[in-house]
């Protein structure tokens, strides 16, 4: 180990100088590209090298291991030839394979009474923890006690609002507290397919939007975001009066993501009940992935993109037979949109935390000379929204007269 060369970010190496134990949070915070999840993945299974460490790795909805930081820690392990030789990589476990280190993959508000449960932690990794609410903080707060205990953060806060903004930007930081603010210009080895994207946002978004996402600013409402006061994010259960299911699939190509929702009608508003959104996703696993999420699907009708008719058929022999392509022409995606907006209230459940950040992220193009809006769409931020107008297709058609369908409207 003598010998082992690791390359991380200064202002990350310099957050992680002080030893274990001497500090309460490793607090970091800031845009894409910056490297915050590779490297605190990185340093947790350098700790866990060194000595016996329990890792709770959590955030607060996490639906299947593969949304957990598993998958920052089975690369960053998989990057160095020794560090791949120290451990035990499972598909649901990792753990050393001599010292008895283990990490623990739990979501916060499907788990918190096990979570509260939990003796001796060592160090509590939060992923985006801009999205856990102060419920969950006074939660897990107490459960990291045991000697040395260590919390570790990673956001990009979107609000001054959230817990994290109050509690380490917005104020004085909790004592014992290294804070580091690290953005892709702040990260050697950021690769060239994210440069290229990044630029492509500089000269594409609302620059608010672009600041957020790249630079990690605070991004309040802003008359730019499409769907801006329009919906909210609230747990609830169907009942029997409502109108649907309703599914909608949209396939991913190259780095976009595949995005599947199901969604419900009651009382003039629109609930968006289930998720799917994977990157990478490959055709012969995303039918066994839409029925995890969504056992229903089978029996009803889903639309997809007209776009990829193969892939339809394809879904359709090996496990959603009634998979069928929606119908889309000129000015579909403006329609789609705008009969979204036209509900009373789009409600997001939370667990739909990629839905809910592309309802925040979607917005207008903005002129960068004036800074005026423009009635154009921007062609990011917007997978499970595709999904969403697929679904919703046949129910456009028949609304010639809305108020019979779905009673009053904005």
């Amino acid at each position: 180990m003598s010998d082992l060369q690791i390359g991380l970010p200064r202002k990350i190496w310099e957050a992680y100088k002080p030893p274990r134990g001497t500090v309460r949070y490793r607090a970091f915070y800031g845009g894409r590209g910056s490297g915050k999840s590779y490297s605190v993945a990185l340093m947790a299974a350098l700790w866990g090298t060194t000595e016996k460490l329990r890792f709770l790795c959590t955030r607060e909805y996490q639906n299947s291991i593969k949304e957990s930081f598993h998958a920052e820690l089975k690369n960053a392990i998989a990057s160095n030839e020794w560090l791949a030789s120290q451990y035990d990589v499972g598909i649901d476990y990792l753990r050393h394979k001599n010292n008895g280190t283990e990490f623990i993959f739990k979501g916060l508000r499907s788990n918190i009474q096990s979570v509260k449960s939990m003796a001796q932690i060592d160090v509590c990794i939060v992923e985006e923890a801009e999205t856990v609410p102060p419920e969950s903080w006074r939660d897990l707060l107490p459960t990291i006690r045991a000697a040395k205990s260590e919390i570790w953060t990673i956001s990009n806060p979107k609000s001054r609002d959230s817990w994290i903004s109050k509690t380490f930007l917005l104020n004085e930081p909790p004592p014992r507290t290294q804070l580091a603010s690290v953005n892709f210009c702040d990260n050697p080895w950021f690769p060239p397919v994210l440069e290229e994207q990044r630029a492509h946002d500089e000269a594409k978004l609302d620059p608010a939007l672009y600041k957020h996402i790249w630079l990690g600013a605070f991004y309040e409402q802003s008359d730019s975001q499409v769907f801006a006061g329009r919906y909210k994010l609230a747990e609830f259960e169907p009942t029997p009066d409502w109108d649907g299911p309703y599914f909608g699939l949209d396939f991913g190509f190259s780095q976009d993501p595949t995005a599947a929702v199901k969604c419900w009608i009651a009382d003039g508003r629109l609930y968006i009940e289930q998720e799917i959104y994977a990157a990478r996703l490959e055709l012969d696993a995303t039918a066994a992935k839409i029925l995890a999420a969504m056992p229903d699907v089978a029996s009803h009708i889903m639309r997809a993109d007209n776009a990829r008719p193969e892939s339809i058929s394809y879904l359709k022999r090996h496990g959603l037979p009634r998979m069928t392509a929606c119908e889309k022409g000129k000015g579909s995606v403006e329609d789609g949109v705008a009969f979204i907006k036209s509900f009373e209230s789009v409600i997001i459940h939370p667990r739909c935390t990629n839905t809910a950040k592309e309802f925040d992220l979607y917005s207008y193009k903005v002129d960068r000379l004036s800074g005026d809006i423009l009635p154009v769409l921007v062609d990011a931020h917007n997978h499970a929204i595709d999904a969403l107008r697929y679904a919703l297709e046949p129910i456009m058609k028949r609304r010639t007269k809305p108020t019979a369908i779905f009673g009053s409207y904005r």
